[in-house]
């Protein structure tokens, strides 16, 4: 596991706290999805327990690190979305999972150091476990370190945010970006940044799974609906077979570079009858649509309203 090129001085100021024994009972990993959170956590969990590290970097080769990459390290918990009753994967982490992992917490690491112990992704806590968890912050026990892993830190409740040691995962600059995005041998590597809004990680998924093609999809249905051509019914059915939220960041993304192409006296790309005003409601209206996705509320209901909005 290689880190990238923006996680270095997170990781120098990890390690130098490693070295003088101060590191925290507590870290939140932060930032969007698409940066390296994980790689950098599973990287760092793997060489804080490796029985041969080299300044952090684990060996790969002794107990502890194959005991790692077989997910069998007795001192190492990861915890995501469980399973209900009837077998389907959760959505959110619930009280029941947090208080197992805090009684597991409890007891002795069975190799004599570090208990490491992930929560990924901790902004799909509900109330109730975040509040189970916030006692296990306000009473660490001694060598355990619990790492909360958030795309959307700030869906976590502040109590939670206050007790951990942050470390932000920003977006780096364009020139490191594209410099990352060669050396992984990704095509059409700038128009894949713009898409994905100057974040490499994802720009380096979209560009291998078909983003593109369905950005410009976007612009092209939502060009029609401006211009009264378009069927919005047929939009909706064609954005919910694929990948919604994708199809949502898009569209949002379109209102934005309208804006822009206006505020710069230029012609407006998608030729939306919309005033600035209006046109920056319905970004705003895009972007609340997309997050709704994560609730109860029927996907295609929620597109057809926007939809009708923009037309």
């Amino acid at each position: 596991m290689s880190l990238r090129p923006w996680h270095a001085e997170a990781w120098a100021r990890l390690q130098a706290r490693r070295e003088r024994d101060a590191l925290p009972h507590a870290l939140l990993l932060a930032g969007p999805a698409g940066l390296g959170k994980r790689d950098f956590l599973a990287t760092f969990v793997k060489g804080l327990l490796c029985q041969q590290t080299h300044d952090g970097t684990p060996c790969g080769v002794c107990r502890s690190c194959h005991l790692i990459a077989a997910g069998t390290h007795p001192d190492v918990a990861a915890l995501s979305f469980g399973l209900r009753k009837d077998g389907v994967t959760r959505s959110e982490i619930v009280v029941d999972q947090i208080r197992d992992l805090s009684a597991r917490l409890a007891m002795s690491s069975q190799f004599g150091g570090w208990q490491v112990a992930t929560v990924d992704p901790a902004d799909a806590m509900n109330a109730a476990a975040a509040n189970a968890l916030l006692k296990t912050l306000e009473e660490p026990t001694q060598a355990t370190l619990l790492v909360l892993v958030a795309d959307e830190p700030a869906r976590l409740p502040a109590t939670i945010r206050s007790r951990c040691q942050r470390i932000d995962f920003l977006v780096p600059t364009r020139d490191v970006s594209l410099a990352w995005l060669a050396a992984e041998g990704v095509k059409d590597a700038e128009a894949a940044l713009d898409a994905a809004g100057g974040n490499p990680g994802m720009a380096r998924t979209w560009a291998a799974d078909g983003a593109l093609k369905q950005r410009g999809e976007v612009r092209h249905d939502l060009k029609a609906l401006a211009a009264g051509r378009g069927d919005a019914m047929e939009v909706v059915k064609r954005w919910q077979a694929a990948e919604p939220a994708r199809y949502l960041w898009f569209a949002a993304q379109a209102a934005t570079d309208e804006l822009r192409a206006r505020a710069a006296g230029k012609a407006a790309p998608l030729e939306s009858q919309m005033d600035d005003e209006s046109l920056d409601a319905w970004y705003g209206k895009a972007n609340r649509a997309r997050d709704a996705l994560r609730g109860p509320l029927r996907v295609d209901l929620l597109l057809l309203e926007l939809l009708a909005a923009w037309r």
